[in-house]
């Protein structure tokens, strides 16, 4: 069994094999077709284990993505699409240009943290949204008990150009170099921590450019190296699938699936999607510490440390970027923002005085929070 992957295990025969594989509609008995090796889902199933397993073996073992039509109700819909259009014309207003993980910038309209956002500025509309039983379904089937939604709300405007094809949190947020350094347990572990999920808020035909898709990919075990390199990409580009949806149609993936935003060839369509990443509630540590506390009280010890200042960082700060406040700490030079491991890091090489160190933390605490 590979312990660690290298670039060199990623074949494009073998990646091939895997995404030629056909969807058989006889093998998921609850599903009522399958389009383009997609399974579809009436939206209102009972939630039953035998349904819950199903639709598990369809995002581990089968296509790796599932589409529930109807799945919302369009005037439940509408009402959350009107809160959400509002505080994106406030982020117009007042100059805000949303950054994005897998496009350029500024070419589409992001309501980042849109979850508390929504339930904060109408929590009735909030309540009726999220009183959703196959959202609620589906996410029990692939996360158990505990779940955590986020939502992020996306609007490709008419013009807007598809993104890169990219698998999802966590190992997909990273660079080729940086997920070449977990262990390939981890990269088969990282799918089974979240559940990526897209709400269609509007009648979404081809022209406007809904998410490309490249079903049974999520099986490929070096995909997360894979992704990267552009003969995938190539692939990706001449075999994904397109499905249009209807308002209130959703579609969930296993995160390992290889995705991304179409373009949007409308003249006038706005499409918007609510983008819904949900975490199992295992992705925590047992004890909680207050981190920035450690790292202040240790910096003067790291500034001249006789040993390994690498260990100790690793051992006491946050290494990790999320979670963040995406207003505040935008994805705009990277597919991640620095860490505060980053941040001890170049202050101790560049030998900071404390009181630069401490400004500095306190910046990385603002944007850590809520």
């Amino acid at each position: 069994m590979t312990t660690w992957f290298t670039a060199a295990d990623c074949d494009l025969d073998d990646f091939r094999a895997v995404c030629e594989q056909k969807t058989e509609l006889s093998d998921y008995p609850h599903a009522a077709d399958v389009v383009d090796n997609v399974l579809i889902y009436p939206g209102s199933l009972p939630d039953t284990r035998e349904i819950q397993g199903e639709l598990i073996r369809a995002l581990r073992d089968g296509p790796g993505i599932v589409v529930f039509t109807g799945a919302f109700e369009p005037e439940v819909v509408d009402r959350a699409t009107a809160v959400f259009a509002s505080i994106i014309e406030e982020q117009k207003a007042s100059g805000v240009r949303g950054g994005d993980h897998f496009a350029k910038p500024g070419a589409n309209d992001r309501v980042w943290g849109a979850l508390d956002k929504f339930a904060l500025r109408d929590p009735a509309a909030f309540a009726a949204y999220y009183d959703n039983a196959t959202l609620a379904l589906i996410c029990r089937a692939w996360l158990g008990l505990g779940y955590q939604v986020t939502s992020q709300v996306n609007v490709v405007n008419p013009g807007g150009q598809a993104q890169v094809a990219h698998r999802d949190y966590h190992l997909g947020f990273m660079s080729q170099e940086q997920a070449l350094r977990y262990p390939a347990h981890i990269h088969a572990l990282s799918p089974v921590l979240t559940l990526q999920g897209a709400v269609a808020h509007v009648d979404m035909p081809i022209e406007t450019g809904p998410t490309l898709y490249l079903p049974h990919s999520q099986k490929y075990p070096a995909g997360y190296i894979a992704f990267h390199q552009p003969e995938f990409t190539s692939y990706f580009n001449e075999h994904h699938v397109q499905l249009p949806l209807k308002k209130g149609d959703a579609a969930f993936f296993n995160p390992a699936l290889f995705h991304g935003a179409g373009t949007n060839r409308s003249s006038d369509v706005r499409r918007m999607a609510n983008l819904l990443q949900v975490s199992s509630g295992f992705g925590r540590a047992m004890e909680t510490v207050d981190r920035a506390a450690v790292v202040r009280a240790l910096y003067p010890v790291l500034r001249d440390f006789g040993g390994s200042v690498e260990n100790v960082i690793a051992a006491s700060a946050e290494g990790y970027a999320f979670p963040t406040n995406l207003d505040r700490d935008q994805p705009i030079d990277g597919l991640a923002p620095p860490t505060q491991a980053d941040l001890v890091r170049r202050a101790v090489a560049e030998k900071w005085e404390a009181s630069r160190f401490e400004e500095a933390l306190r910046s990385y605490e603002t944007a850590h929070t809520g």
